[in-house]
């Protein structure tokens, strides 16, 4: 076939398929061979970029990043609604209309909670999206809302011009893993899922906003050039024909129906893919619209009524400690059951420390619970008066429960680490650090395989990674005997790297890539700097006090000292095998900012140190030159106020010659 011709196909196929996907929830594809249809139009576009695409599904993993949103001014304003917060307010508004019509018709509708959007087609063609903002002005979020797989690229048959506005959300379930991963890495969980569909819309890179997992509803028709619609609900199935997700709405012509709509709403609410904090009303008619009009805020003919959150009491019956994958201890509170928003609750997160000590919480305490953004369940507030005389304040313990290894506060002392080298909580993440390419650049030791050596009990610390055989992981694959013997290739030819490479893989909390190379070049092997004593630590330039801090406590650990054991048994290299032959650029500090033609940054970096040189990240008064590439910023700038000396990329290029 024509690749022109197959490139359409596929285009077709897989436009389809995320269509039944993502907006009917009926999927007829299966992932395997998405995957694959997917990877073929990969490298079809790949051979063949004289017929790229914008509207390729293929395009839809986020575009490149921006460094602002720009401001976009909308052709038909987004107006806010007048919020009702009783059964008797709802039936003032809707008896308004009611007597001033001979009949009337609503749309009642879920109230997503989102952040609203604007979606405009040229020729049915999505060309921009923007944020409601203010309703008059948004921002230009056109390239992380083409990552959401609902929203279609093109549209068959419509007008000219059109323009549909929608609530962007985040599912349940991807707030649940978004916040799992968040966990896992020791970062602060997101409050609700509005608040993380907020912040991942507006990620200046479109990358990130991609993996978030963000859906929408179409909930309007703003402008359709041509078209002619006599009422909300037609529509909404024109977009519906349009194959836009829609909002589920029904229509309803009387109070009592419209109140139990409502009442149906909340008590469903636990059953909907995402977070929803009330009902809009609408009026159906788009004439009678028209001559209700609006006052200076809201339309006179829609009200979105407020569901009051539930909050229950409970009593903590434990308090237990988790460990994620950095170490972090996590709090958790076990409550005694209770029904709240539709589900069981059993627990209840307490963050950290600082929100226990704030709150005064105790085990056997009384307390006020409900779920934050209906996902996550919190405490509110103690009930003092049921406190039990014998509670005692709650404190983190000082040991790791996993490991039994000291735990120390984060700088700002707001988490709780465990220092653990070979803790088991930690170990998928130690690893994948130690193999990672800035570290012992281990090939082949991907997430997968990490996760499976573990599984199967093979891994307990990364120095186990050097005692590995054939027979271990030629079952990690089908056919194993060629990818085993390459692993065990790479895995054998990290024992030689750089012992900068070695100190930055062991995970000692503030060293870096730089630091590794300035302690290497200090101490030049591992025993030296192990037995370094804190105040020599602390006199190497560029260390500081709480850098050095972390590399004594880390090495006075029993974990460190066996891991390092260990890996000395394995033959891994402990000497510093970089020989300055050259000093010219000894005392010297480089700051490079630009594009750089004739290497890359890291070259350039390795170049520098190779003379004995230092590149830094920031320009100061101690730099002693800034190396400028094409587009250079802000640094040049600095260099020249300063009155630090520039360098061009060919005379940088003349002093390493």
């Amino acid at each position: 076939m024509d690749p022109k011709e197959r490139i359409e196909q596929l285009r077709t196929l897989l436009t389809q398929a995320n269509y039944r996907y993502y907006v009917l929830d009926d999927p007829t594809m299966a992932d395997f061979e998405y995957d694959h249809l997917m990877r073929e139009l990969e490298n079809l576009e790949s051979e063949h970029p004289e017929l790229a695409s914008p509207d390729s599904p293929t395009q839809r993993v986020g575009g490149q990043a921006v460094s602002q949103f720009e401001k976009v001014t909308h052709p038909v304003p987004l107006m806010s609604l007048q919020d009702v917060f009783s059964m008797e307010e709802l039936n003032d508004f809707l008896e308004k209309i009611f007597s001033g019509q001979e009949t009337a018709a609503f749309s009642v509708e879920p109230k997503i909670d989102g952040l609203s959007v604007a979606l405009e087609y040229v020729d049915g063609r999505f060309v921009r999206g923007a944020t409601r903002g203010d309703g008059v002005v948004g921002e230009d979020v056109t390239e992380n809302l083409k990552t959401i797989r609902s929203i279609p690229m093109v549209l068959e048959g419509a007008p000219a011009r059109l323009i549909v506005r929608g609530e962007v959300f985040m599912p349940k379930k991807s707030f649940e893993k978004l916040n799992a991963r968040q966990e896992e890495l020791g970062k602060p969980l997101f409050a609700n899922p509005r608040n993380a569909a907020a912040g991942s819309l507006r990620q200046l890179d479109p990358k990130i906003a991609a993996k978030r997992g963000l859906d929408i509803y179409v909930f309007n028709v703003q402008l359709a050039e041509g078209m002619d619609f006599s009422s909300h609900c037609q529509s909404l199935e024109y977009l519906k024909s349009l194959k836009f997700k829609v909002i589920p709405y029904k229509k309803l012509e009387s109070i009592s129906e419209i109140d139990n709509q409502v009442r149906a709403i909340d008590e469903n609410r636990e059953k909907l893919i995402c977070d929803i904090d009330g009902a809009v009303i609408k009026l159906d008619d788009l004439a009678q619209r028209e001559r209700l009009g609006s006052t200076a805020k809201f339309p006179r003919w829609a009200a979105a009524y407020k569901y009051p959150p539930e909050v229950k009491p409970t009593v903590i019956e434990d308090i237990v400690v988790q460990v994620g994958r950095t170490g972090v201890l996590t709090p958790k509170a076990v409550v005694r059951p209770v029904r709240l928003a539709g589900t069981t609750v059993t627990n209840a997160t307490l963050h950290n420390q600082d929100f226990i000590t704030q709150r005064d919480i105790r085990i056997g305490d009384t307390v006020r619970i409900r779920k934050a953004g209906e996902i996550i369940p919190e405490i509110l507030e103690v009930d003092l008066s049921k406190r039990p005389e014998s509670s005692e304040p709650y404190q983190l313990p000082t040991v790791c429960p996993v490991c039994g290894a000291p735990v120390e506060k984060d700088e700002d002392g707001a988490f709780v680490r465990c220092t653990g080298a070979e803790c088991p909580a930690q170990l998928s993440r130690n690893i994948a650090h130690f193999v990672s390419r800035d570290a012992m650049d281990i090939e082949g030791l991907g997430e997968s395989i990490v996760e499976n050596l573990i599984e199967k009990d093979l891994i307990h610390s990364p120095a186990d990674i050097y005692y590995l055989t054939f027979e271990d992981v030629s079952s990690l694959w089908k056919s194993g005997t060629t990818a085993a013997n390459k692993l065990l290739s790479a895995i054998e030819a990290s024992k030689e790297q750089d012992l900068s490479r070695l100190i930055y893989a062991l995970g000692i909390r503030q060293v870096g890539t730089k630091t590794g190379k300035v302690l290497a070049a200090a101490f030049g092997s591992l025993d030296a700097l192990m037995e370094a004593p804190l105040e020599e630590l602390v006199a190497i330039p560029d260390v500081g006090e709480i850098t050095a801090g972390s590399i004594h406590d880390w090495f006075s650990q029993p974990q460190s000292r066996h891991l390092v054991e260990r890996l000395r048994q394995a033959g891994v290299n402990f000497v510093s095998q970089r020989v300055v032959m050259d000093t010219r650029f000894a005392g010297m500090t480089f700051v490079l900012t630009g594009a750089l033609s004739k290497f890359t940054r890291e070259e350039a970096t390795e170049r520098i140190e190779n003379f004995g040189g230092k590149a830094a990240g920031a320009v100061s008064r101690k730099t002693t030159y800034v190396v400028v590439g094409e587009n250079a910023g802000s640094k040049e700038r600095k260099a020249r106020e300063l009155g630090i000396p520039i360098l061009t990329e060919e005379e940088f290029w003349n002093l390493l010659q």
